[in-house]
């Protein structure tokens, strides 16, 4: 260890001090962490209320009035997750959410089940809102129907590039789609509360209505609580985004517990005004879901009228779902990050890149969601009915951690706020069962065997680390002093080049003992010819160093290669050896395509079979100097 003495009355350095840590201005604020993190549960106005006013309709005309009491309590309900996860993140500001409370208060198992059910519902949410928001897309223009899987990739990969310039960049591009869409919605709820008819009925006039015969002679029955509790398990898919933020804390600039929460509060009071507002103007205008027209596109029709505003509305719309599945890429990687921290994901999701990017962790999102598309052709009822199962599950865990978190913290209050998370994991524990029950055979019998498959997963991979950790940890044990064995360096040589005499010198400066080695088959008159030149060439040079000649009929270089290694080991089990590698490094990255790849062979059947340590020496070409004659 060094210091460095200084003078009482040395000058300090005049080196600006930054106002913010290291790579802060790649984070977010809290207006970017609304646009970057809320569109999954903003995109949702435009289907929550859909899905409550679809089951209601079963008891017809008189079941549609229920769909205001329905919304009031999931509205309820997410005051109740805000709060939670307002508390979340205070108490773990490393992101994480579910599975960061889980891992903590209720057991490795509990938490890996968390995190199983966040992965899930993450790349779902990607599938089906790219999925859905074409699908608006399509409904426009009917020409592109059959090209939904290619646009379902296209915006995915769009979605993906834009992240892997980092979240504040997305976050940036996504505030304008964000503004407009909350800004299209509190226009239909602030105008629409001002009308006492609707403007405009131009979008259903013509589409057959989705009340069926059974239902309008039941219109006046009564409201089975079943029916209800569907509904409200149904609408509770506008709750899925809520938990992004918590995910995520780490992603927002300092102080990010703060400005974490601000986000929190902003997203709920955002979805629960839009949500409220929009079951309002249903029972305003008695709309019913009719086949082919959406509910928020009746209600644009109902309070703005058929005009400029209603495509605005529509437009804003396509966009918000399109740019929805930015929720997954901000949150999913963080907590993929928090797993391979722990051993239960490849360490490599855990590297960040040079723009604050967990960029492993969005490729990987972004290879599973496109096979989701492929699998369902681009078509968003194929995916629906595995949406939303998965969230349910982390929001009834994060509650009853946070419970768990009260009774042991025992902080002023602490009663009441376990009480507050008693409750909410009774709801979302609920809407769980009854989502489940509901749409299993509608395929999510398929979440209900991913789910435990993940777990199985992480759970081997945690023992993979282990046993890796048991060979490699000390524990504790205080290391022999080092010591210094005899040194070999190989160099594998084809023919006397640049790359070669560079090689040469540099393995001379790294070992005791320096030999090129060379391959050639005696069968093969042009390899031997190939050999003698070699030869000529290397004793008209004479740099000092043994060239070894190993022979192969297969044609092979790395096989022939590592068996020298071997006998080595075995003639001198206390000699280190280095196999010195040249590579030429091209000036243009096409130009790889030129390259036989020798040295990557040779390097894969070193390492595999030999315990020698492998150095590859880049020769590159654009730093090369050219001799003129």
């Amino acid at each position: 260890m060094t210091t460095q003495a200084v003078a009482p009355d040395a000058v300090p350095s005049l080196a600006p001090v930054p106002d913010r840590p290291p790579g802060d201005r790649h984070r977010l604020t809290a207006t970017q962490g609304l646009a970057a993190l809320s569109l999954d549960a903003m995109a949702s106005v435009a289907y929550g209320p859909e899905a409550i006013v679809l089951v209601l309709a079963a008891a017809g005309a008189h079941g549609l009035g229920f769909t205001l009491p329905v919304t009031l309590a999931i509205a309820g309900l997410l005051a109740v997750l805000v709060a939670s996860y307002r508390q979340v993140i205070a108490a773990f500001p490393n992101g994480g959410g579910s599975y960061a409370v889980a891992r903590k208060h209720l057991g490795p198992r509990t938490a890996l089940v968390a995190a199983a059910s966040l992965v899930l519902d993450y790349v779902l949410n990607v599938a089906v809102s790219v999925t859905a928001g074409v699908a608006a897309l399509t409904s426009a223009f009917p020409s592109l129907y059959g090209d939904r899987l290619p646009l379902c990739l296209g915006v995915l990969v769009l979605v993906t590039a834009i992240n892997l310039r980092g979240i504040v960049d997305s976050a940036k591009a996504f505030i304008v789609p964000t503004a407009v869409f909350v800004g299209s919605i509190m226009a239909i709820i602030v105008v629409g509360l001002f009308r006492d008819a609707p403007a405009s009925t131009y979008t259903a006039e013509g589409h057959a209505s989705v009340l069926t015969v059974n239902a309008l002679q039941h219109q006046s029955g009564a409201v089975g609580t079943l029916l209800l509790l569907k509904a409200f398990a149904s609408g509770c898919s506008a709750l899925t985004g809520v938990e992004a933020v918590a995910n995520a804390v780490p992603s927002f600039r300092a102080p990010a517990a703060k400005r974490a929460q601000r986000t929190e509060v902003a997203l709920g009071a955002l979805l629960g005004v839009m949500l409220i507002g929009l079951s309002v103007l249903i029972g305003r205008f008695h709309l019913q879901p009719v086949e082919g027209v959406t509910v928020l596109a009746q209600l644009a029709d109902a309070a703005l009228g058929h005009n400029w505003a209603f495509y605005v509305v529509q437009f804003a719309t396509v966009v918000l779902l399109a740019l929805a599945a930015n929720t997954s890429f901000g949150g999913l990687p963080v907590l993929m990050s928090l797993l391979s921290r722990d051993d239960y994901l490849p360490h490599v999701f855990a590297l960040r890149a040079d723009r604050q990017v967990l960029r492993h962790g969005v490729l990987a999102l972004a290879v599973v969601a496109a096979a989701l598309l492929v699998f369902s052709g681009g078509d968003t009822n194929t995916l629906v009915p595995l949406f939303a199962i998965g969230v349910f599950v982390g929001f009834t865990i994060c509650q009853t951690g946070m419970v768990i978190h009260w009774r042991l913290e025992r902080s002023p209050g602490w009663r009441g706020k376990a009480a507050l998370n008693g409750f909410g994991a009774l709801l979302t524990g609920v809407a769980a069962i009854v989502v489940t029950a509901t749409k299993f055979t509608e395929g999510a019998w398929m979440i209900v065997i991913a789910l435990p498959l993940l777990v199985l997963g992480f759970e081997a991979i945690k023992r993979a680390y282990g046993r890796i950790g048991d060979r490699t940890d000390l524990n504790g044990a205080v290391p022999a002093a080092p010591h210094r064995d005899r040194s070999l360096v190989l160099v594998p040589v084809s023919h006397l080049s640049k790359p070669t005499c560079e090689a040469v010198n540099a393995a001379m400066s790294m070992g005791d003992e320096v030999r090129a080695v060379t391959v050639t088959d005696p069968t093969d008159p042009e390899d031997q010819e190939a050999a003698e030149s070699l030869r000529r060439a290397w004793r008209a040079w004479n740099p000092g160093v043994d060239l070894v000649e190993l022979t192969s009929v297969h044609r092979t270089v790395g096989r022939p290669v590592a068996e020298y290694v071997r006998k080595i080991y075995a003639y001198h089990p206390d000699t280190r050896v280095t196999v010195l590698i040249p590579e030429v490094e091209p000036a243009h990255l096409w130009q790889r395509l030129l390259q036989n790849q020798r040295g990557a062979v040779l390097a894969h059947a070193v390492r595999r079979d030999t315990d020698a340590a492998i150095c590859r020496l880049r020769f590159r070409l654009a730093k090369a100097k050219v001799n003129n004659p």
